[in-house]
């Protein structure tokens, strides 16, 4: 072929065609994978990533979990040893979620106040073995609540103001044990300025709250109660945990957040509510966190398993969109190999 032969003949009905003198070429940013890390908008690092973890009592315990594969039920010292290696990756925190046996839970969830409890030993262990590790902690009554509720339930309705109590009672026995952050998801009314002045009356005004300020009433969340054994005994979740169909009420959560003391806001779960985080980012200064849901972990494995597409590849671009649409930070189950990748 001589220099004046064309690459390729003309396309049958394009003959004498001129190509415009193009002045804006975008493919020049996409060119090499230097450039295109160069102009790149949403970047994923360790210390974006929270990993949700589960305890179970005992000593040497890794219990697989069969609704999430490659993700297990540890003992405390364990689990200390996990959240290490976790951190030497470059995982910042750990978020908790104790599974308790039936014989702890009563209508009141009394439990989640014990000093000695699953919970508040695992913090223990942790904040010694790594102080620099920041521990966050669930507040709910569903791992503690023989009804598997987030509030206490009587008569069918789920009793608002009286929950309030066990919450800021449990938020303070948490931050006696040494957690860094109390993370409140039970989407009762008025539970993060009632959990603020119990801390702060107590002496724990560093501690911070995460608020799961725009958590819906999804179908996503049904392999982490398997792995809790936390599902409702009855009824459902719909009159505390918010309708999918709304992005506004989301906002008029987190502002009343923002106003009763949360020091992050959170959206729950993330895939299915991009538009959701991305709309709470634009009107909101706090931090900004997004959940990576058990439901969403799980069909990303399934997927994976039947060869159908590459994981490691639709974790970093699931992980990326959450990022994109204005998460500062992504609890997920990824996290530690995501952190290792990275």
């Amino acid at each position: 072929m001589t220099n004046e032969e064309p690459v390729v003949d003309s396309v049958a009905g394009a003959e004498g065609l001129e190509v415009p003198d193009l002045i804006s070429r975008p493919r020049r940013n996409r060119k090499s994978e230097a450039v295109r890390s160069l102009v790149r908008e949403a970047h994923l690092r360790p210390d974006n990533l929270i990993w949700p973890l589960f305890v179970i009592d005992g000593s040497g315990q890794k219990v697989p979990i069969d609704s999430m594969p490659d993700c297990f039920r540890y003992s405390p010292d364990v689990l200390v040893a996990e959240a290490k290696e976790a951190f030497a990756r470059g995982v910042p925190a750990v978020a908790l979620f104790p599974a308790l046996p039936d014989s702890l839970k009563d209508k009141l969830g009394s439990e989640s106040t014990n000093p000695d409890g699953l919970l508040q030993r695992t913090v223990r262990e942790l904040k010694d073995a790594l102080p620099e590790l920041v521990v966050i902690t669930d507040v709910a009554l569903d791992p503690y609540s023989s009804d598997g509720h987030d509030g206490i339930l009587q008569d069918g309705q789920i009793l608002n103001d009286e929950t309030l109590e066990v919450l800021a009672a449990m938020a303070v026995s948490q931050a006696e044990s040494g957690a860094d952050m109390v993370a409140p998801s039970d989407m009762m009314d008025g539970r993060v300025g009632c959990i603020r002045a119990a801390l702060d009356a107590n002496g724990f005004s560093n501690v911070s709250i995460l608020s799961y300020s725009a958590k819906y009433a999804s179908a996503f969340y049904g392999p982490f109660r398997d792995a809790l054994d936390s599902q409702p005994r009855s009824g459902d979740k719909k009159t505390y945990q918010m309708d999918p169909a709304n992005c506004e009420e989301a906002v008029r959560e987190v502002f009343l957040d923002e106003e009763e003391g949360a020091d992050i806001v959170m959206v729950k779960p993330a895939l299915a509510y991009l538009d959701v985080i991305a709309r709470v980012k634009a009107e909101t200064m706090l931090p900004v966190a997004a959940y990576n849901v058990s439901g969403e972990y799980a069909m990303l494995k399934a997927a994976a398993r039947m060869g159908w597409l590459d994981e490691d590849a639709a974790v970093m671009e699931t992980l990326v969109a959450i990022r994109r649409a204005g998460a500062d930070m992504i609890l997920t189950y990824f996290a530690r190999d995501v952190a290792d990748r990275l």
